[in-house]
């Protein structure tokens, strides 16, 4: 891994610490003078805030994007070969591409409130209008967790959910409204 730097430099981090449920890692650098980048509360964006997505998209190094959040708590997207467990994105138009996963999408203040992670596509690879970044409350969690203790700690109730209960299916079962999960299975040996 190499980090290029704005003044030249090239960095290769001592050490890697990395979370593949998220697809979030921490680089440890050994390096004078780096300005740190200031975080940002996920939880107090709201739909239409205004955001930019920093990153090198197609190889071209320090490009800004500008666009809004379109909307918040995106789940059960299917991205690469479906690892990534902690699903809770934030959705912009700001132009995420390839080459800017790992960007911060930063607000209007500078402050980072998500990593750029993926892209919805027709097929070609490009931008079609929808980006999706990690908020800044998991990562931040996330990072401390990998700082702190080299792994990232995860609650879980040991259930298997319905993807597929629909609010049709709500209504049969006398629920006014689609709310909450069905269990379909309860693991073993587990919380549940």
């Amino acid at each position: 891994v190499e980090i290029h730097l704005r003044d030249g430099r090239v960095l290769n981090p001592a050490q890697i610490r990395l979370d593949t449920a998220s697809d979030v890692a921490v680089m440890t650098v050994k390096a004078p003078s780096l300005p740190a980048a200031r975080w940002g509360d996920s939880d107090k964006l709201a739909i239409g805030h205004f955001v930019l997505a920093v990153g090198s998209p197609f190889g071209l190094s320090r490009s800004v994007s500008l666009g809004i959040i379109s909307a918040k708590g995106r789940r059960s997207l299917q991205l690469g070969g479906g690892d990534i467990i902690n699903q809770d994105f934030l959705q912009t138009d700001a132009a995420i591409n390839p080459g800017n996963s790992g960007g911060p999408l930063v607000d209007i203040h500078g402050r980072v409130v998500g990593i750029n992670t993926a892209i919805a596509t027709s097929g070609g690879g490009g931008f079609s209008g929808v980006g999706f970044s990690i908020p800044s409350r998991m990562v931040r969690y996330i990072v401390t967790e990998l700082l702190t203790r080299g792994r990232v700690r995860r609650a879980y109730l040991g259930v298997v959910l319905d993807p597929e209960f629909t609010p049709e299916e709500a209504r049969q079962l006398g629920l006014p409204a689609k709310r909450g999960a069905r269990v379909l299975q309860i693991t073993p040996g587990t919380p549940a």
